[in-house]
């Protein structure tokens, strides 16, 4: 098993793309989550408003290895209420889709190799 990188500045996915492009060997892996969350609302104007929120995170989770050392970010593409009706979230899920795909295309342009995965 590889080591996990213990340096504090690789923390981006552009990190790994500059290591990369310095024809350091990176790789990746991805895994997609959908995370629920509650988020806490003021007390309302109106009495509609509730104390807290239903809400997910549409999250990519890449783990890049750098000889043999690996280093874990995370990223958020989109942000939803559990409320909303699922066109909605359909279209959620299209415009994290289309986020993930800018990124990927900058790894691609960066020479690292990984499968990609689709919310």
């Amino acid at each position: 098993m590889a080591d996990v990188l213990e340096t504090g500045d690789f923390g981006r996915i552009e990190d790994f793309i500059a290591l990369a492009m310095m024809e350091k060997d990176v790789l990746m892996t991805a895994e997609l989550r959908k995370q629920q969350v509650a988020q806490r609302v003021h007390p309302g104007d109106t009495e509609e408003m509730k104390g807290e929120v239903g809400m997910y995170l549409l999250i990519a989770d890449f783990a890049f290895n750098v000889g043999g050392k690996i280093k874990n970010v995370s990223k958020v593409y989109m942000f939803g209420s559990l409320e909303e009706s699922l066109d909605a979230s359909n279209v959620n899920k299209n415009i994290a889709n289309e986020r993930l795909k800018v990124d990927y295309q900058r790894l691609k342009n960066a020479n690292i190799p990984f499968k990609e995965k689709y919310f």
